[in-house]
């Protein structure tokens, strides 16, 4: 494969930090391995540490053998992916060490170059203002910005117009991982390239759609970020209002990034607000006390902490949007933690069978078509139809089979989405990335919810760590005469 056009230098902002351990080195090693960075392109981390670049390289390859699957590391691989990795010591918070950047970049000063900001927001006008100083800001520049943008529309608002001062808005990429699945992109293929499901996908046909975002795991580990912002903030302002947008837009003109765009955008507009009185049954917040998950004994939410925190840990949410197409069909979104399972799906539920000519007893027995979109642990694509059951008895008997539509099984590994993403950064491709007018009209709808549970307009339900959530989000759907997908 050609990697001519992937020059680049890769320059990633804290570098040394979880996200970057976890998923951003282990997203450059296989696009290294795999062919898809030039071979002179560099991998520049920028951190705090004190190290020298041989130190850095170990403690690159001591991490990629500890989150990596044993079987996708090896020193052959490594050997040609260390010669991409330099260091450069820099503290963010004097923003001192941006010469010997300078210096190392300058080598090169006609690349391409990536700046992923893998930090603190707090830390993003300080960096972007030294890249500008120094001179490190070129047209053919990109900066990638990596959640949380924000706690509402005017702190997002604020460190947004801080990079802009440096960066034009077709040089920012606002990560949302979601949107680099397989499966997610696959939701646009699926719609847009199927005549079968054209004239199904509105409100003629379909009763409602459920996105649920299942985490097993608890928020010990991230607890002081993860109080600061809590799953409205965490998950469904971003991860699950993407999922919905790509769910609901209209057909775009192209597969050209702004008009992708504009439609998510046109979708976000056209949420209804959800008002004050509305918020007891329109929305659902939780949080976990201790239970049992995957077989452990677990703590609660605020078990072990020094301040006891009114954060949720679980939102149930129903959506309605108002347009032409799907008027009258609502949206239930729900995301948690110390849930059940990990779990994320979207589900298209079509409406009944207007008549049944089926014997009474069978017709009660038809169940409506679903279409069942999985995101993780596995990916696949489910279609849920009747189907006779074979044999000779004297009336029809009926049963759901499910119709898989997933791409043949290969043996070859599966991309992550860091990976897409970060290759799409490299190739300048901006599509699966959050334009600026895009976040903020994910907040603006986002905002008055937030503000209605802050002032306590709906009560904090709790729920047992390794359940499905507070019985208060059956409730939510059971009132619409509806169950979610798993009960």
């Amino acid at each position: 494969m050609s990697t001519r056009n992937n020059l680049c230098d890769f320059v990633l902002f804290g570098g040394h930090g979880d996200l970057a351990f976890r998923k951003l080195m282990p997203a450059l090693y296989h696009l290294c391995k795999d062919g898809y960075l030039a071979e002179k392109s560099r991998i520049i981390t920028v951190s705090r540490a004190s190290l020298s670049n041989d130190e850095h390289i170990s403690l690159v390859k001591e991490k990629l053998i500890e989150f990596l699957p044993s079987n996708s590391f090896t020193q052959e691989d490594f050997s040609r992916f260390e010669k991409k990795l330099f260091y450069v010591s820099v503290d963010f918070s004097t923003n001192e060490g941006y010469k010997k950047l300078q210096i190392l970049l300058d080598e090169y000063d006609e690349r391409d170059r990536v700046n992923y900001l893998s930090t603190s927001p707090k830390y993003f006008a300080g960096i972007c203002q030294s890249l500008s100083k120094c001179n490190l800001i070129k047209e053919n520049s990109r900066v990638v910005l990596e959640k949380p943008l924000g706690k509402d529309l005017k702190s997002s608002q604020e460190i947004n117009q801080k990079v802009l001062e440096y960066f034009n808005e077709d040089q920012i990429y606002r990560i949302d991982h979601y949107l680099g699945k397989d499966t997610v992109q696959n939701i646009m293929a699926l719609r847009f390239s199927n005549r079968l499901f054209v004239h199904l996908w509105s409100s003629n046909h379909i009763d409602h759609v459920q996105i649920t975002v299942a985490e097993s795991v608890g928020a010990e580990g991230r607890w002081g970020y993860y109080n600061e912002y809590g799953a409205m903030r965490d998950m469904i302002q971003n991860h699950l209002l993407q999922l919905l947008c790509l769910m609901a837009m209209e057909p775009p003109c192209s597969l050209d990034a702004n008009d992708i765009r504009d439609e998510k955008v046109k979708v976000l507009k056209t949420l209804r607000p959800i008002l004050p009185a509305q918020i007891a049954s329109r929305t659902v917040r939780g949080q976990y006390t201790a239970g049992s998950s995957m077989g452990e004994s677990v703590p609660g939410y605020n078990d072990a902490q020094e301040m006891q925190s009114n954060t949720e840990t679980f939102a149930a949410i129903r959506v309605d949007i108002d347009n032409w197409r799907w008027n009258g069909v609502p949206f239930y979104i729900r995301s948690g933690k110390r849930m059940q399972r990990r779990n994320s799906e979207v589900v298209i539920q079509f409406k009944t069978m207007p008549h049944s000519i089926f014997a009474e007893d069978n017709a009660n027995s038809i169940v409506d078509n679903k279409l069942v979109i999985k995101l993780q642990p596995e990916e696949s694509i489910e279609l849920r139809l009747m189907n006779k059951i074979p044999g000779l008895s004297e009336t029809m008997k009926l049963q759901e089979v499910n119709l898989e539509l997933n791409a043949p099984h290969t043996d070859k590994r599966k991309p992550d989405a860091y990976e897409r993403l970060i290759l799409d950064v490299i190739r300048a491709n901006p599509t699966l990335f959050m334009r600026l007018d895009e976040v903020e009209a994910a907040w603006r709808w986002a905002d008055p919810i937030i503000e209605s549970w802050e002032n306590n307009l709906v009560p904090m339900k709790k729920y047992t760590a390794g359940t499905d959530g507070p019985t208060a989000s059956v409730q939510l759907i059971a009132q619409d005469g509806r169950s979610w997908n798993d009960e």
